[in-house]
């Protein structure tokens, strides 16, 4: 009997050498993790892209941004939203400074470089200068309208004062297509103050003057601002 045991402890014995050897073949090197939640990796976060709620935008108005240049002119971007369709899309170019505050000098504004794009659609162009008021057909009567274009020959150089200092007279080109919508003018950089020479309260800088902004819901029809800026170097 105790011959029978001292075998079947012997047999045990190797047994479990052998399944000790197997299991720790490998054992020093990486394994994969087991399937489940925790191996899950986290989903990529998801981008939605939103119009800024606003005149131009979402609801009828005009959203003027104006990017100002080293040379004094402007790269701008101007979102009109008309309140109906219309086959036809009037421009008109800023007043000249001579009778302007904070100019009273002469310019000859003139926009180089314009695109217009009308309910999403390129909309040719003849001429992408213009000098002068002028209308542009549409083949398709649109509400929504995005223009890109440069303004030059709008500013006056102050001088002797500080070296890039300016005035320039800023206005939407689209301001005649209804006066009555509300327009709101951003200045990327460099503003100082800022003159509504249409307005009954002529000053319309708003803000800090670190953050200086032209106020908002300016009527379409007397949004001619006159910018006092540091021009970019």
């Amino acid at each position: 009997m105790r011959a029978g045991v001292r075998c079947l402890a012997v047999v045990a014995l190797a047994l479990g050498y052998s399944a000790t050897t197997a299991c720790s073949n490998g054992a020093f090197g990486p394994t994969s993790p087991s399937p489940g939640l925790s191996s899950a990796q986290p989903a990529a976060p998801r981008t939605v892209t939103t119009s800024t709620p606003g005149p131009g935008s979402t609801t009828p108005g005009i959203e003027l941004t104006v990017v100002p240049r080293s040379d004094g002119s402007f790269d701008i971007t101007e979102n009109l939203r008309l309140p109906a369709a219309t086959d036809m899309l009037p421009l008109q170019l800023p007043a000249s400074g001579d009778q302007l505050p904070g100019m009273m000098s002469p310019t000859k504004p003139r926009v180089t470089n314009l695109n217009v794009v009308a309910d999403d659609q390129s909309v040719p162009i003849e001429n992408t200068t213009l000098s002068a008021s002028g209308d542009i057909p549409l083949t398709v009567a649109a509400t929504r309208f995005r223009l890109t274009y440069r303004l030059s020959g709008s500013a006056v150089l102050a001088t002797p004062s500080q070296t890039g200092r300016a005035g320039a007279a800023i206005r939407p080109l689209t301001a005649s297509a209804d006066g009555s919508l509300p327009t709101d003018v951003t200045v990327t950089s460099g503003l100082l103050n800022a003159i509504c020479p249409l307005l009954a309260e002529p000053r319309c800088a708003v803000g800090d003057p670190a953050r200086l902004t032209v106020r908002p819901d300016i009527p379409a029809g007397k949004a001619l601002v006159v910018l006092q800026l540091d021009l970019p170097r």
